[in-house]
């Protein structure tokens, strides 16, 4: 009877182990997307993008949140690896973006990963540079 006990225990603590260990490596080391290979699921213009989450933040954030989208608008700040775009788009590249987009009309890729509100800014991260358009 013991011996059924144990063998019992060790049963489900190699269960409990496995499945641990699947949690651990199938949920919490998940391959990163590349937002460079995906197609974006919305096109659509900065001007666009901030009145949509300035009306409803809710509604902006069920449509674009963690969405690959493509944002068109007037570059207006730029450092080494960040474009504003119409002062209120924030969009992070993974490396050092070309230098002279700003006051451009350019169009952009990237993951959208919220609304700030402390600088009232959209912001999307894992950014690159589609096209770029004069004025």
């Amino acid at each position: 009877m013991k011996r059924k006990k144990i063998a019992v225990l060790i049963a489900i603590l190699l269960i409990l182990v496995s499945a641990g260990i699947y949690f651990y490596y199938g949920f919490l080391f998940k391959e990163a997307r590349n937002i460079e290979s995906e197609i974006p699921e919305y096109t659509i213009s900065a001007s666009q993008l901030l009145t949509d989450y300035n009306t409803d933040p809710k509604k902006a954030d069920s449509l674009y949140l963690n969405k690959t989208i493509e944002i068109t608008g007037k570059a207006t700040k730029e450092t080494d690896s960040v474009i504003t775009l119409e002062n209120a788009v924030f969009c992070l590249f993974k490396e050092k973006v070309t230098p002279k987009q700003i006051h451009n009309k350019i169009t952009i890729k990237g993951k959208c990963i919220g609304y700030d509100e402390l600088f009232m800014e959209v912001k999307l991260d894992q950014c690159t540079l589609i096209n770029k358009q004069n004025k």
